[in-house]
C-alpha cells in the first residue's frame, strides 16, 4: 500500500511539473518570437528544461511499464520534488525580470536592468536541474538496461570490489607512520584527507601502499586511483572506473561519464570506496569551469564531481597546500610529508643498493646530502645499481660532492626509470621541481621572483628583511603563502611564539635551492638575481659593532654566500668591498681573525682595483686590514698597513682628518704591541693633540685619546701620569656623555686596571665593581663589556687573596663569554688562563694545568702556534708545572715560549724579557744557579734598555736577580739588589705598594741568610705591619710575612714568639685556603721545624708526619715539596735518636731529589749530608767521611767555596777526620 501510495505519488508530481515547466518553455518561446531577443540569462535555462522535461516523463513511462524496483521509486521521490522546487523558483524569477510585451520602454529597462541581478540565481539554478536531469537519466538507463534483460538476469551478483591502481605494490617499503596516521583519520569517519610535500618526498608512494593495506584490511572497499594532474587524465581515470565497476550507460557516446560516475559513488548500495586523487596541484584545474560535450550544458567545476557520501573517502597527494585545503575542506585534514629522516632513507638506499659495514658511513653522509628526499635517493640508487661495481655508494658521493655541475647532472639523470612512478612525470628531482616553479611563474610572477632572490642567498635563516622591500605587504605575503604552499620554502619563527611581521626567516632544501639555480640558469637569469642579492646586503650589512651583532650573526651565512658571486662590473665589485668590508670588521670581533683577514684583504683589493690606492674607501680597508692582522699577532705587517692608511690619509684628506687621527691612534696601538712605547706614546700625543684642535676637548673621540694615552703611559710605567689620564677621560665622558654611557663604563674600568697596578686594590675593586653594575645595567649581563668587567673584577680579588671569589668572577665570565662569543673567541680563552692563574693560586695545580692546557690548545688552534697570546699561554702551562715541580718539563715550556717570543716580538719586546726571567727562574729551581744568574742579568739589561731604570717590570728583574744570587751565597751582591729594588719601587710605586713590601721581605730573607737577624727581623716586620694595613690580615702575602719574621725569630732563639708566629700563619691558612693548601702544608713544615728548636720533638715530628701526608697527597710523592717534608721528618728523627728511621727517611728524599732534581742540585746534596750525619751519629764514621767527600765534591762545583753550606760541611768533615785519626790512633 506504501509502495502504490509512493508511486502515485512520484507520477502526480511529474505530471504537474511536466505541465508548469512546458508552460515556462512556451513563454520563453513567445517571448523570443514577439522581441526577438532573450536576456543572457535565460537562453541556457530555455535550452536545459525540454531535457528536464523529458528525462521526467522517461521517468514516469518506466514506472508505468513496471521497470523501476520500489526502492528506486522511494530514493527517485526527493529529486521529483526538487524539480518541482526548482521550476516554482525560476517562474518566480521570470515574472521579475522578463518583459511584457506591453510594457513601457522605461519598465522594460528597469527588467533587463533587475535580470542582471537575478543572473547568479538562475545559473545555480541550471546548475540544479542538471543534476536531476543526471540523475533521473542515470536511473532511466539503469531500469532501460534491466528491463531489457530476462526477469532472473535482475538478480545477478554487482562486480566484486577491487581496485584501480595501476603501480605494484613496493615489497621494500619503508613502513611510515603517515599511513598510520591516514588510518586514524579515517577512524574518525574523515571523509576527505590530502598528503602534501614537495615534489619527491613520497606522497604518491604512501598512498599506493596504503591502498594495499586498505584492500587487505577491508577486501569489499573499491579503490580508484584518479590522475589529477589535468582534465583529460581526470575524466580518462573516471572513464576506468565506469568500465571496472561495470556502470551501465557508460558505452553511450553521449553519456556524461563524470555525472555517471558521481551518481554511481553516491549511492550508498555500491559499497565503500576510497578514491586517490594523485597530484592535484593545480587549484585551478578544480575550480574552473569544463566544457561539455553537449554543447547545450553548462561548463561545470571539476571539484563538483567528487562526491562526499557516508560510504566514500578521498585521499588527495598535492604539492601545494591551498589546492589541498581546498578539496578537502580544512587544514586539519592535511598531512604534511616531510623528507625522510636519515635513518628511514638509508634504509631505503639499502634496498636498492649493496651497503657493508665500511661503506654505511658514505651513506649515511649520501642520504645526508640528498637531505633525506625519497625521489633523490632512489634516483642515485638506481644511478649507482646500473653501473656497479665501478660507480660504488662511496664514489657516487664523491662525485656528488665534487661541483654543482656534477650534483645536476646527477639529479637530472634520466637512464634509470622507477616503474613505480607514473609515466608522465620524470623522475628526475630537478626536473620535477622546476614543473612546480613553471607552475608558479605562470600562477604569480611575484612568487617566482621572491624564490629566484631567496636562491642567492644561504637556504636557511634568511631574514624576511633581506626580501621584503617595504612596497606591498599583502602581495608579498601571497608571494610567500605560495612558496609555502608548494613546500619550496618553510617559516621560521625562532623562540618568539608570536612573532611580529618582518621578524620572520624562511628556509628551503640545498636541493631545492640548487634546482632553482639551474631553472634560472635555463633563462639566464643567475646573473640578474646575484647583482640583486649583492646590492641588498651591501644595504643591509651592519658595521659590525657589538649593538649589530644579532643581525649579523644572522647575515653572516647570506653574505659569505653573496661574497663567492664573481660578478665583474664595477658596481657589483664595490658592493661587494662594502659587504666584505663589514663582515670582516664583525668577524674581527667575534674573534675569527683568519677569516676576517682573508675578507678584509679582498675589500681591499676589490676597491684598490675600482676607486684606486688613494681612495678615501680604500685607505678605511687598509686600515681594517691592519687591525685583523695586529688582532693575529702580526705586528710588523699591521705596522706597515697602518703606515700606508696614515701616509695616504695624511695626502688625500689632510694631517687633522679624524680619519687621519684614526690612523695615528692605530698605529700608537701597534707600536705599544710590539713593546715600541716611546714611538706609541709620541703617536697617542699627536693623535690627543690633533684631535684637541680639530674636535674640542671634549669630543668623544678626545676623550678616547684621552684613554690611548693613558694605557701606553701605564706600559711605560708612568702610573701615576697614566691613572691622571684615565681620570681626566673619565669627567670627560661623565660629563660630555653621562655617567652610564657605555663609554664613560669603559673609562672607568680602564681607572680601575690602573689602580690594580699601583697596589691600590680597595679603589681599583670599587672601580671595577661600578663598571660592572653599570655595564649590567645598560648594556645586559652578556655583553662582552660587561663580561670584561666580570673578569676584570676576578683579577682584583686574586690581588687582593680572595680567591674564592675570583674563582666564582672567572667561571662566570667564561660561562658568559662561552656562550656569547663561542668556546674559541680569544676573549673566552684569555678567560680560560686567569680561571687557571686563580686555581693555581689555590694550589689545585692539576685543574689550573688543565685550564692553561685548554687555553693554549683554543690558541694554537686560533691564533696559531707563534702568536703572543699563544706564547703566554705557553708560559703559563711552564708556571704551573713549575708549581708541580715538573722542573724539566716546565723548562721546556719556558724555553719554547722564549723561542717563540724572540722570533715573533724581537730580542727587546718586553714580553720576550718577561720570558727570559721565567725561564731563569725554573732554572734557579733545579740548581742551575749559574745559567739562572745569566737569564735574569740578560733580563735585567734588556728591560733597562727597553723600559729603563725604574720600570716596575725592571724592577721585578733586580729582584729575580737578587734571589738567585742569595741561592749562590753571593749575599752582599743580593743584598744590593734588593735594596736598588726597593728603593725603585719606593720611588716608582710608593712605600706601601705590593711590590714595594715584596721587596722589603726579599731584603729580609738575604739579611737572615747573611746572620743579621736584628735587621732582617726589622725588615720582616716592616713587611708584615705594610701587608696587614694594605692587604688585610688574612692575605695570602700577609701571613708569608708572618713565617718569614717566625723563622727569623726561631734563628735569634726568640722560640716562643717564632712558634706563636708559625702557629698564627697556620691558623690564619686553615681558615682562609683550607688545611690541604699548599701554603697551608707550608706552614705546618714551619711550625714543626720551630718545635724542634725548641727541643719539642715530639710535637715537631707529628707536625712533620702531618706536612708530609697532606704534600703526598696534594702535590704527589715526588714532588720537591714533599721530599723537602721527608728530608725534615729525617731530621726529626734523627734528633730523637731514632736513627735508622730517619736514615730510611733521608735516603727516600736523597733517592728522590736524585731523580726529580739531578744529583747536583742544592736540595740534593743538602739529603747527602743528612745521609752523612746520620751515618756520623750511627758510628759508620767511613761510611759518613766518604759520603760527605761526595756532597764536598760536587758542591764546590755547583755552588762554590765560598758558599755558607760548603763551607759548613767542609768543617764537618775536618772534624770527623779528626776523630777518625784520634780513633785510629
Amino acid at each position: 500500500m506504501v509502495e502504490a501510495l509512493a508511486a502515485v505519488s512520484i507520477v502526480a508530481n511529474i505530471i504537474q511539473i511536466v505541465d508548469f515547466g512546458s508552460r515556462i518553455v512556451k513563454r520563453l518561446e513567445e517571448y523570443q518570437s514577439k522581441l526577438g531577443e532573450t536576456p543572457e540569462a535565460f537562453r541556457h535555462i530555455k535550452a536545459e528544461l525540454p531535457a528536464l522535461l523529458d528525462a521526467l516523463q522517461q521517468t514516469k513511462a518506466a514506472i508505468d511499464t513496471g521497470s523501476i524496483r520500489d526502492e528506486t521509486k522511494n530514493a527517485l521521490l526527493p529529486a521529483v520534488e526538487g524539480c518541482g522546487v526548482q521550476i516554482k523558483a525560476l517562474d518566480d524569477v521570470i515574472a521579475k525580470v522578463l518583459p511584457a510585451s506591453d510594457d513601457s520602454w522605461a519598465r522594460r529597462s528597469r527588467k533587463v536592468f533587475r535580470s542582471l541581478r537575478h543572473d547568479a540565481k538562475v545559473k545555480k539554478i541550471i546548475v540544479v536541474v542538471r543534476g536531476y536531469i543526471q540523475t533521473l537519466t542515470y536511473h532511466a538507463a539503469a531500469s532501460s538496461s534491466l528491463f531489457k534483460k530476462p526477469l532472473a538476469d535482475r538478480t545477478l551478483p554487482r562486480p566484486t570490489p577491487s581496485s584501480t591502481v595501476p603501480f605494484r605494490r613496493d615489497p621494500h617499503f619503508i613502513d611510515h607512520k603517515i599511513c598510520t596516521e591516514i588510518e586514524c583519520k579515517s577512524q574518525q569517519h574523515v571523509s576527505r584527507l590530502a598528503l602534501v610535500g614537495l615534489g619527491g618526498v613520497g606522497k604518491s608512494q604512501i598512498a599506493i601502499e596504503y591502498s594495499y593495506r586498505l584492500r587487505e584490511e577491508s577486501p569489499e572497499t573499491w579503490v580508484f586511483w584518479v590522475h589529477a594532474s589535468n582534465a583529460v587524465r581526470f575524466e580518462q581515470a573516471y572513464r576506468d572506473i565506469a568500465t571496472k565497476i561495470e556502470l551501465p550507460g557508460r558505452e553511450n557516446p553521449k553519456a556524461d561519464i563524470l555525472r555517471l560516475v558521481y551518481n554511481w559513488l553516491c549511492d550508498e548500495r555500491n559499497g565503500p570506496w576510497l578514491m586517490i586523487l594523485d597530484n592535484a596541484d593545480d587549484d585551478r584545474l578544480f575550480s574552473s569551469l569544463r566544457a561539455e560535450e553537449h554543447p547545450t550544458l553548462e561548463p561545470t567545476p571539476l571539484a563538483s564531481f567528487l562526491p562526499e557520501t557516508l560510504n566514500g573517502r578521498i585521499l588527495v597527494t598535492s604539492r601545494d597546500l591551498v589546492t589541498a585545503v581546498n578539496l578537502v575542506g580544512a587544514r586539519q585534514n592535511v598531512i604534511r610529508v616531510e623528507p625522510m629522516a636519515e635513518g628511514d632513507a638509508l634504509k631505503l638506499l639499502q634496498t636498492r643498493v649493496s651497503i657493508d659495514d665500511s661503506s654505511e658511513g658514505d651513506a649515511r653522509a649520501l642520504v645526508q646530502a640528498l637531505e633525506g628526499i625519497p625521489l633523490a635517493v632512489t634516483h642515485a640508487a638506481a644511478y649507482i645499481a646500473v653501473r656497479e661495481p665501478r660507480i660504488t655508494v662511496s664514489t657516487y658521493l664523491e662525485l656528488f660532492r665534487e661541483s654543482e655541475e656534477n650534483q645536476t647532472y646527477l639529479l637530472n639523470n634520466q637512464e634509470a626509470r622507477d616503474l613505480r612512478r607514473d609515466c608522465s612525470v620524470s623522475d628526475a628531482v630537478i626536473t620535477t621541481w622546476q614543473i612546480s616553479f613553471e607552475q608558479i611563474q605562470r600562477t604569480m610572477p611575484k612568487a617566482a621572483d621572491l624564490l629566484s632572490l631567496m636562491t642567492m642567498f644561504d637556504r636557511q635563516g634568511i631574514p624576511e628583511y633581506l626580501l621584503y622591500d617595504g612596497r606591498s605587504r599583502l602581495q608579498f605575503e601571497d608571494a610567500v603563502a605560495l612558496l609555502t604552499s608548494f613546500s619550496l620554502i618553510r617559516t621560521q619563527t625562532g623562540k618568539q611564539s608570536r612573532p611580529r611581521l618582518g621578524e620572520q626567516s624562511f628556509e628551503m632544501h640545498s636541493l631545492v635551492q640548487l634546482a632553482t639555480r639551474k631553472w634560472l640558469d635555463l633563462s639566464s637569469q643567475v646573473d640578474k638575481w646575484q647583482k640583486v642579492s649583492l646590492r641588498i646586503m651591501a644595504a643591509t650589512f651592519p658595521s659590525g659593532q657589538h649593538e649589530t651583532w644579532v643581525a649579523c650573526r644572522a647575515l653572516l651565512p647570506h653574505s659569505k654566500k653573496v661574497l663567492r658571486y664573481a660578478l665583474q662590473g664595477n658596481e657589483e665589485t664595490l658592493d661587494r668591498a662594502t659587504i666584505a668590508n663589514n663582515t670582516a670588521w664583525y668577524l674581527l670581533l667575534v674573534g675569527q681573525y683568519a677569516v676576517a683577514e682573508n675578507i678584509s684583504r679582498s675589500a681591499m683589493m676589490a676597491r684598490e682595483a675600482v676607486l684606486g690606492r688613494e681612495h678615501p674607501h680604500t685607505l678605511t680597508s687598509v686600515s681594517n686590514l691592519g687591525s685583523v692582522l695586529s688582532r693575529q699577532g702580526k705586528y710588523e705587517k699591521a705596522e706597515a698597513m697602518h703606515r700606508r692608511a696614515l701616509e695616504g690619509r695624511e695626502k688625500v684628506l689632510g694631517p687633522e682628518h679624524p680619519d687621519t687621527l684614526t690612523s695615528v691612534s692605530n698605529l700608537g696601538s701597534v707600536l705599544s704591541n710590539q713593546g715600541k712605547y716611546e714611538e706609541a706614546e709620541t703617536m697617542h700625543l699627536r693623535d690627543l693633540e690633533g684631535c684637541e684642535n680639530v674636535l674640542g676637548q671634549e669630543h668623544p673621540h678626545t676623550l678616547t685619546s684621552v684613554s690611548n694615552l693613558g694605557s701606553v703611559l701605564e706600559s711605560r710605567g708612568k702610573r701615576e701620569e697614566a691613572e691622571a689620564m684615565h681620570r681626566r677621560a673619565l669627567e670627560g665622558y661623565e660629563k660630555v656623555l653621562g655617567p652610564e654611557h657605555p663609554h664613560t663604563f669603559t673609562s672607568v674600568s680602564n681607572l680601575g686596571s690602573v689602580l690594580s697596578r699601583q697596589g691600590k686594590y680597595e679603589e681599583a675593586e670599587a672601580m671595577h665593581r661600578q663598571a660592572l653594575e653599570g655595564r649590567e645595567k645598560v648594556l645586559g649581563p652578556e655583553h662582552p663589556d660587561t663580561l670584561n668587567s666580570v673578569s676584570y673584577l676576578g683579577s682584583v680579588l686574586e690581588s687582593q687573596g680572595n680567591y674564592k671569589g675570583a674563582e666564582a668572577m672567572h667561571w662566570l665570565a667564561l660561562e658568559g663569554y662561552k656562550k656569547v662569543l663561542g668556546p674559541e673567541h680569544s676573549h673566552t680563552l684569555i678567560s680560560v688562563s686567569y680561571l687557571g692563574s686563580v686555581l693555581e693560586s689555590q694550589g689545585k695545580h692539576e685543574e689550573a694545568e688543565a685550564m692553561h692546557r685548554r687555553a693554549l690548545e683554543g690558541y694554537e688552534k686560533v691564533l696559531g702556534q707563534e702568536h703572543p697570546h699563544t706564547l703566554t699561554s705557553v708560559s703559563n702551562v711552564g708556571s704551573v708545572l713549575e708549581s708541580q715541580g715538573k722542573y724539566k718539563e716546565a723548562e721546556a715550556m719556558h724555553r719554547r715560549a722564549l723561542e717563540g717570543y724572540e722570533k715573533v716580538l724581537g730580542l727587546e719586546h718586553p714580553h720576550m724579557l718577561i720570558s727570559v726571567s721565567s725561564l731563569g727562574s725554573v732554572m734557579s729551581r733545579q740548581g742551575k744557579y749559574e745559567e739562572a744568574e745569566a737569564m735574569h742579568r740578560r733580563s735585567l739589561e734588556g728591560c733597562e734598555k727597553a723600559l729603563g731604570p725604574e720600570h716596575p717590570d725592571t724592577l721585578i728583574s733586580v729582584s729575580n736577580l737578587g734571589s738567585v744570587l742569595e741561592s749562590r751565597g753571593k749575599y752582599e751582591e743580593a743584598e744590593a739588589m734588593h735594596r736598588r729594588a726597593l728603593e725603585g719601587y719606593e720611588k716608582v710605586l710608593g712605600p706601601e705598594h705590593p711590590y714595594t713590601f715584596t721587596s722589603v721581605s726579599n731584603l729580609g730573607l738575604v739579611l737572615e741568610s747573611r746572620g743579621e737577624y736584628e735587621e732582617a727581623e726589622a725588615m720582616h716586620r716592616q713587611a708584615l705591619e705594610g701587608r696587614e694595613k694594605v692587604l688585610g690580615p688574612e692575605h695570602p702575602r700577609t701571613l708569608i710575612s708572618v713565617n718569614n719574621l717566625g723563622s727569623v725569630l726561631s734563628r735569634q732563639g726568640k722560640h716562643e714568639e717564632a712558634e706563636a708566629m708559625h702557629r698564627r700563619a697556620l691558623e690564619e691558612r686553615e681558615k682562609v685556603l683550607g688545611p690541604e693548601h699548599p701554603d697551608t702544608l707550608n706552614s705546618v713544615s714551619y711550625l714543626g721545624s720551630a718545635l724542634s728548636r725548641q727541643g719539642k720533638y715530639e710535637e715537631a715530628e707529628a707536625m712533620h708526619r702531618r706536612a708530609l701526608k697532606g704534600r703526598e697527597k696534594v702535590l704527589g710523592q715526588e714532588h720537591p715539596h714533599t721530599l723537602t717534608s721527608v728530608n725534615n721528618l729525617g731530621s726529626v728523627l734523627s734528633r730523637q735518636g731514632k736513627y735508622e728511621e730517619a736514615e730510611a727517611m733521608h735516603r727516600r728524599a736523597l733517592e728522590g731529589r736524585e731523580k726529580v732534581l739531578g744529583p747536583e742540585h742544592p736540595d740534593t746534596l743538602t739529603s747527602m749530608a743528612n745521609l752523612a750525619f746520620t751515618f756520623k751519629f750511627q758510628g759508620r764514621n767511613d761510611e759518613a767521611i766518604s759520603l760527605m767527600n761526595k756532597c764536598l765534591q760536587v758542591g764546590k762545583h755547583v755552588l762554590g767555596f765560598q758558599h755558607p753550606h760548603i763551607v759548613s760541611s767542609l768543617k764537618a768533615l775536618k772534624e770527623w777526620q779528626v776523630e777518625s785519626i784520634e780513633i785510629g790512633l
